[in-house]
C-alpha cells in the first residue's frame, strides 16, 4: 500500500490534476497499458486535468493516442499543455483549443536569446542532440539540453541532481524579470510570460470545471522549490509527489480510486 502525502479527507475530492512527463509517463514516452487504464478508471469517477510542459502534440501522442476514450470520458477532461498557458477541451468531435496565452515576438526573441547566450556561458550546450534543444511553443519558449527527441537514460543521466538546470534557470530569470522562468523536465527549461503557470491553468479550472480549488488533487513530480509543479503547491492545492509512472500507478490503484470509491459510499 503506498503512502500518500496528502489528506485526501480534508475534502471532497471532486477533480485530479496531473503533470505529464515522469509523472504519468517517462518522459516524451507513450502512456504505459496499466497508467491508461488507471486513468480511465479515474474518469469514470471524476474529471481530469492533465497539465505539462509540453505542447499540444506531445499530448495527442504521449496520451490520447492511448487513451482511446469514450465521447463521455472525453468531455470530462482537461487539456492545459504549455504549463496551463494553453487550455484545449473535447468539442463533440475532438479537442478544440479555448485559450492561449500567446508570447510577444519580442518576449519570445528575448527568452531564445538568453537561453542559448546562458547555455553556452554555462557550459549546457550541447553539441550532440536529438532534435531542437531550442523551442518556440507560442505561450512558450522551452530549452531541452539533449533535444525534444533524447532518449529517457540520456536525459536522466545529464543532470541527476538538478544543479545544471537550477543553473541555466537562475541566470536565464536574471536575464528575463518580465517573464516567468521555471525548471521544467529533466533536462529543461520552461519560459512563459509573467505570473502564467500552472497554478494559472489551476485557478483557471474553478470556472472551466466548477470545482473548488480546495476539492482538487495535484500529482507531479517536480514540486521541488523552483520546480515547474511548485506553483500548484503554493497555490494551496493539495498535492502528492511521485518520482515516476510507477508512482502514480501504485497512488491511483492503491489509494486514490479506492478513496474516491468510499467517497461515493
Amino acid at each position: 500500500m503506498t503512502t500518500p502525502d496528502v489528506r485526501l479527507d480534508a475534502a471532497p475530492v471532486a477533480l485530479v490534476a496531473f503533470d505529464l512527463d515522469d509523472t504519468l509517463a517517462p518522459s516524451k514516452s507513450p502512456l504505459p497499458a496499466p497508467i491508461a487504464d488507471l486513468l480511465r478508471s479515474l474518469l469514470e469517477r471524476v474529471p481530469v486535468c492533465v497539465i505539462s510542459g509540453g505542447q499540444y502534440g506531445q499530448f495527442q501522442q504521449q496520451l490520447l493516442e492511448r487513451l482511446d476514450l469514450t465521447p463521455e470520458l472525453a468531455q470530462r477532461l482537461h487539456l492545459m499543455p504549455t504549463c496551463g498557458t494553453q487550455y484545449y477541451r473535447w468539442d463533440g468531435t475532438g479537442f478544440g483549443q479555448v485559450y492561449a496565452h500567446t508570447l510577444t515576438a519580442d518576449e519570445r526573441d528575448s527568452a531564445l536569446a538568453s537561453l542559448r547566450t546562458r547555455a553556452e556561458e554555462l557550459g549546457l550546450w550541447e553539441t550532440e542532440t536529438w532534435g531542437d534543444v531550442l523551442e518556440d511553443r507560442g505561450s512558450q519558449v522551452t530549452f531541452s539540453a539533449l533535444g525534444q527527441q533524447a532518449p529517457v537514460a540520456a536525459k536522466a543521466a545529464w543532470d541527476p541532481t538538478g544543479s545544471r538546470k537550477s543553473a541555466l534557470r537562475d541566470a536565464v530569470a536574471a536575464d528575463l524579470p518580465g517573464l516567468e522562468v521555471r525548471s521544467g523536465g529533466s533536462t529543461s527549461v520552461d519560459i512563459t510570460r509573467r505570473g502564467v503557470d500552472k497554478a494559472t491553468g489551476m485557478r483557471a479550472l474553478v470556472d472551466l470545471a466548477g470545482v473548488p480549488l480546495a476539492e482538487m488533487v495535484f500529482v507531479g513530480d517536480r514540486l521541488d522549490e523552483g520546480g515547474n509543479d511548485r506553483p500548484v503547491l503554493d497555490l494551496g492545492v493539495r498535492c502528492h509527489a511521485v518520482h515516476g509512472w510507477e508512482d502514480t500507478a501504485a497512488f491511483l490503484g492503491d489509494v486514490l480510486l479506492p478513496h474516491l470509491d468510499d467517497q461515493r459510499g
